[in-house]
């Protein structure tokens, strides 16, 4: 889980978000705040751990998570529906450490190839990260799940995933998770999206929590991000629509 805390006293807008919004968030952070004379207070991590939070109490201003699951907060009463804005698809993807032989991950034989050559494979949360509970099931439709699975390494959130593959002293390693978490590592080369008919780009939409006191402040950030003069930095940031 990744935490984007201020250390000053400005009044803060509290969001929770899928990992894969962090590094849009934030990009148009510092200008929010100068905007709005706020903090940006981002918690980040795997959606199934965000919406259990919510679940069980938590209370931020804003969420950036998967279309389902702020369809189901807007049924519970959780998020104002009215506020629920498209931010924009992210594709499943690959990567390997910048510098390494990449290998070639364009149609299913050559992704099922490369995983079975590599000696550790990193990814998110295969139960609660939206990359990792369908990248585990691309393992198991490829045939190769039991055949790699001393060398499968997960982790809470991609982006802790990718940092530790980046890192990594194995020779041959190689990840998944979603396009924006790799765009946002240093260290790592974005191979492609996972290929047809394993491919997934998941939809994200942000939301104002119905009990937010800084809604109006809210509603404004999400307009930035989801805005047409946004458009080539959520590009930029790995977000396809």
């Amino acid at each position: 889980m990744a935490t984007d805390t201020p250390s000053d006293s400005r009044p803060l807008l509290r969001l929770l978000g899928g990992g894969a919004a962090h590094g849009l968030v934030s990009a148009f952070t510092p200008a929010v705040e100068q905007a709005e004379g706020l903090a940006i207070a981002g918690d980040f991590g795997a959606v199934g751990g965000m919406r259990k939070r919510i679940m069980e109490g938590e209370r931020p201003d804003m969420v950036i998570l998967t279309s389902a699951i702020l369809k189901e907060l807007g049924e519970r009463g959780l998020v104002d529906p009215a506020s629920i804005t498209l931010i924009g698809g992210v594709p499943t993807s690959v990567a390997a450490r910048t510098g390494d032989a990449l290998p070639k991950i364009a149609t299913a034989e050559a992704l099922r190839a490369a995983l079975l050559a590599a000696d550790g494979i990193f990814f998110p949360d295969p139960e609660l990260a939206t990359a990792g509970i369908h990248f585990r099931s691309v393992l198991v439709a490829l045939g190769i799940h039991d055949d790699v699975k001393d060398r499968l390494r997960t982790f809470p959130n991609g982006a802790t995933a990718m940092r530790a593959l980046a890192a990594s002293a194995m020779a041959r390693p190689i990840g998944c998770t979603q396009a924006t978490e790799i765009i946002s590592t240093p260290g790592l080369t974005l191979l492609g999206d996972l290929p047809t008919p394993h491919d997934l780009t998941t939809a994200y939409v942000a939301g104002v929590m119905a009990e937010s006191v800084r809604a109006a402040a809210a509603r404004r950030f999400i307009a930035r991000l989801s805005g047409a003069d946004g458009a080539s930095v959520r590009r930029d940031c790995g977000f396809v629509t």
